[in-house]
């Protein structure tokens, strides 16, 4: 083996050991507890799993949320750590180093070596979920600056010309704020523009199934959105291709309608890079929480 992932979500923690060609040799998953000290023994019981089967192989845990710099301390709000110094105490009950990254930036970190975006210099990632986020990896590794908060491309703020444009109200984000694209775009977001744009109840699933009918206009103004975010981070970054992962990315034509809504907000006669789904599937952030930690040991 040469390293292990640890795939942290709100739901379930998979454990995965990787080989030498970083293909899963075996895995093992469990419910995400809903305390944080069984959370706590839960992460460790899967880390010290991993060392049982290779006693020196790095390990590396993806998990949604920050940790800050100074503190230590962890920015939650799908799994019950916020408040509360997650990395260090895995470390100390599972008597070992472990590498901790946001799981959107091991996602970009995976394809940018080993799915879609292999062979690309500068590969952006994008996690449309229950939350939305992302990461950035070039020439096959994670930039780090000092505030630690790259990536959280869905607390950059909803284009106010589309929200005054549909009369959307300004809607509060779960991070403090007002409007942020999250409150609208995430899968909670994405229902929600539903009752409020044309009074039905409907599920992500129904909403994209029903896009050429009685949820057109729904689903326009969802993709007039994200077009907007991410026309603006093309704008910024200039990414060689953005990969698409999440919940929401499994929505048929998905791709292709946001790839049509960003160069409509692109500048006139310039293009936009590939926006493709990740090629990881289920496999993708272990692998880069696991390609993190190993290249933090070479």
């Amino acid at each position: 083996m040469i390293a292990a992932g640890i795939d942290l979500g709100g739901t379930k923690i998979e454990a995965q050991l990787f080989d030498a060609n970083w293909d899963v040799a075996d895995k093992r998953r469990l419910d995400t507890p809903k305390t944080y000290d069984a959370l706590v023994a839960t992460t460790a019981e899967l880390v010290t799993w991993t060392k049982s089967n290779a006693a020196d192989i790095p390990v590396g845990i993806g998990a949604a949320g920050l940790i800050h710099p100074e503190t230590g301390l962890a920015l939650t709000s799908n799994i019950c750590a916020s408040g509360r110094p997650f990395p260090l105490d895995i470390a100390k009950a599972a008597g070992c180093d472990v590498t901790y990254i946001n799981d959107c930036r091991a996602l970009a970190l995976s394809e940018a070596v080993f799915g879609a975006g292999r062979n690309r210099h500068t590969v952006m990632s994008l996690i449309l979920g229950t939350g939305i986020g992302g990461g950035l990896a070039i020439g096959g590794k994670l930039p780090t600056g000092p505030t630690k908060t790259g990536g959280e491309f869905g607390h950059i703020s909803a284009s106010a010309a589309i929200l005054s444009r549909y009369n959307l109200p300004l809607w509060d984000c779960g991070c403090g704020r007002a409007a942020c694209v999250e409150a609208y775009c995430a899968g909670p977001g994405l229902e929600r523009l539903a009752l409020t744009m044309i009074g039905e109840d409907l599920t992500t699933r129904q909403i994209a199934d029903a896009r050429h009918a009685r949820t057109s206009q729904v689903w326009t103004v969802w993709c007039a959105l994200m077009g907007d975010v991410l026309r603006n981070l093309i704008l910024t970054i200039d990414p060689d291709v953005i990969t698409l992962g999440g919940g929401l990315s499994n929505m048929e034509g998905v791709a292709e309608a946001l790839s049509e809504a960003t160069q409509a907000a692109q500048f006139a006669g310039f293009s936009i890079p590939p926006i493709v789904l990740a090629q990881g599937g289920d496999t993708s952030g272990g692998r880069g929480a696991a390609y993190g930690a190993w290249l933090e040991q070479t």
